[in-house]
């Protein structure tokens, strides 16, 4: 597949910039999509109050759908966030209440606005929830329409079962369900709005062929499938995670300028392929920042940082997270736009220790973590190395600006603020 000329802009764009993993009739697809009558989805569970980065892989195949004259839907999992997907995962998702899924949902949604046009247009985007019919389902109705399709065996063999079998690890049956419900989600949006691509991460192939199956059996027009390469950091490290915790989309959950310092922190292996697929600069301005050497690439991390920033915050807000690192790293002033955290007056009072003040600043996931950094020389209070792992911070820690400056190595810091 990896030689196949697309001719449609859509495939010829994801091709182009590394979104393409798997398709299950790629010739087929691309016709559809020279048509201009390609409709598509992808699936986004409520499991937590925001999606993180590794989010937006998906996210931006949905972008370059609408940007290259398809339309794309953003379905909700409403219905099936209240199963929780096996895939990928050794042990069963924590069950959330209706009230905790509804709530995440309703923050969720608000990320899609900065990545895609909604409206009734033809191309414009369309957001839909599978609760609207999963949970409205009469089971045995369901297992005579929709269950007698469905093969035990295939559904045995597909990895999101098989791996959780092979190592012993429990697969409930609620969770053996999820496929099914995918997979008639798929039929579902055909007969609502006339969607025949799903696409998703490569570890959603066999939950995504499952539906094209499904469709077929069902009666369906012609389905198709199209995944995304599962995405790691050049040194192996599993895409939206760091040491201080997962990268949130949404501001409230993750600073602005948190947000921009993981982009510019990237390994410089990584930044041509962040560029190619987490900015829409164009391929031959990605060819030029990506052939900088030695100091120049940090130029090119800036601008990851930067076009990735505007695209999720807006222009400026990565404006002014740009500024602030300039003034820290290069002004070494105190930046009064780093992220704050604020401490009660009485525990800094009663003696707040310098291990549990890194941990309530979410620069280390855990006082353990802050000893390990502090033995190696990692963290700083207020741009001095802390040597004594059983420093407490007082009074004069917060200086005539009211704030004291944590930092763990060279680019990571957060003001913490008496209140």
């Amino acid at each position: 597949m990896s030689e196949y000329q697309p001719r449609s802009d859509f495939l010829r764009t994801l091709f182009a910039r590394g979104f393409v993993h798997q398709c299950s009739d790629v010739e087929g697809l691309d016709q559809k999509a020279l048509s201009g009558e390609l409709i598509a989805y992808i699936g986004f569970d409520c499991t937590a109050a925001s999606l993180h980065v590794g989010s937006l892989l998906p996210i931006m195949m949905l972008h370059w759908l609408q940007k290259t004259g398809g339309k794309p839907i953003t379905l909700m999992g409403g219905g099936t966030t209240r199963v929780g997907d096996p895939s990928g995962k050794d042990e069963s998702r924590k069950m959330l209440t209706v009230e905790t899924i509804e709530s995440n949902k309703d923050s969720i949604k608000k990320v899609f606005e900065k990545f895609l046009t909604f409206g009734a247009g033809k191309t414009d985007a369309l957001m839909s929830d599978n609760e609207e019919w999963l949970c409205k389902l009469n089971y045995i109705d369901f297992l005579r329409d929709v269950g007698r399709h469905f093969s035990v065996n295939r559904m045995m063999a597909m990895d999101s079962v098989k791996l959780r079998l092979e190592r012993e690890h429990e697969l409930s049956f609620i969770e053996f369900n999820y496929m099914c419900l995918q997979a008639y989600d798929f039929v579902e949006l055909n007969k609502r709005h006339g969607c025949i691509l799903q696409m998703g991460g490569s570890d959603q192939w066999g939950n995504i062929v499952t539906g094209l199956d499904l469709g077929r059996r069902m009666g369906t027009p012609q389905l198709y499938a199209l995944t995304s390469p599962l995405l790691t950091t050049a040194s192996g490290a599993k895409m939206g995670k760091t040491a201080a915790g997962a990268v949130w989309l949404n501001a409230d959950m993750l600073p602005v300028y948190d947000y921009w310092q993981y982009w510019r922190n990237a390994e410089d292996a990584d930044v041509e392929r962040f560029l190619k697929l987490f900015t829409v600069l164009p391929l031959d301005e990605v060819a030029r920042l990506a052939a900088l050497q030695g100091a120049e690439i940090n130029e090119a991390k800036k601008i990851l940082a930067n076009e990735a920033t505007a695209l999720l915050h807006g222009r400026a807000a990565a404006e002014a997270a740009a500024e602030t690192a300039r003034k820290t790293f290069e002004e070494g002033v105190l930046a009064e736009s780093l992220p704050t955290v604020t401490v009660p007056e009485s525990e800094i009072a009663a003696g707040l220790g310098v291990l549990t003040a890194f941990v309530k600043a979410g620069l280390t996931p855990s006082t353990g973590e802050a000893r390990r950094q502090i033995k190696g020389g990692g963290l700083r209070l207020n741009d001095a190395t802390i040597t004594d792992e059983r420093y407490v911070l007082g009074a004069k820690d917060f200086g005539n600006d009211g704030v004291a400056k944590l930092s763990v190595g060279k680019k990571k810091h957060v003001l913490l603020k008496p209140e």
